[in-house]
């Protein structure tokens, strides 16, 4: 029921766990239990048909993220409206015509009305613009406030991690090197940072 946030460089290891969690990639050792349903944001469109159109990619992906027909039919328009402008003008085109903003604007909204007990988000926040940010971080925050929910949020976007994480752990490598507070982690983060660039130079 936290909002746990991962931090490192690339090559960390940060997507890769994502992928493993959300059964994409299988793991080489060890092993993940998960106890709820997993709705994950990892890639831009992941799971939309580019000659489908948006309204059907709702369904398309929504059902492959655990919902039912009749449930996204009972979503749909808050899907759409959520997507916000030009998605809902063009919510009737085959995807493959949107700009990669659309499609993550549309991707995160369904993801966000599954209505998961786990909630993956990776780095894809990025591509949107500072408005849809803002509006996918308060729906973040609506998701996991006293739901029980669980959001795991892997960004670069350190303000982002420490405004709505509870606790956030620090990859390097694909080893656990830090876990704890946002800011003592994010701290931890930005010495090792500044630690490898003064060794480059």
């Amino acid at each position: 029921g936290e909002v746990l946030g991962i931090v490192g460089n690339n090559g960390a290891g940060k997507s890769t766990l994502l992928k493993v969690i959300s059964r994409i990639t299988s793991p080489t050792s060890g092993k993940i239990e998960l106890n709820g349903r997993v709705a994950s944001l990892l890639e831009v469109g992941t799971g939309f048909h580019p000659e489908l159109t948006g309204r059907e990619n709702i369904f398309l992906n929504g059902s492959i993220l655990g919902m039912s027909k009749k449930e996204i039919s009972s979503k749909i328009d808050q899907i759409i409206d959520f997507a916000g402008w030009q998605v809902d003008k063009f919510i009737d085109t085959p995807v493959k015509r949107f700009s990669t903003g659309m499609r993550v604007r549309l991707a995160f909204s369904i993801a966000a009305h599954t209505d998961p007990e786990i909630l993956l988000i990776d780095e894809v926040l990025a591509v949107g613009d500072q408005d849809f940010q803002n509006k996918c971080l308060q729906r973040m925050e609506d998701i996991s406030t006293g739901t029980g929910r669980t959001i795991i949020f892997v960004s670069h976007d350190l303000q982002a991690i420490e405004k709505l994480c509870d606790r956030v752990v620090l990859l390097s490598e694909g080893k656990l090197i830090f876990d704890g507070m946002p800011s003592d982690a994010i701290g931890h983060y930005l010495r090792l940072e500044n630690q490898k660039s003064s060794n480059y130079q």
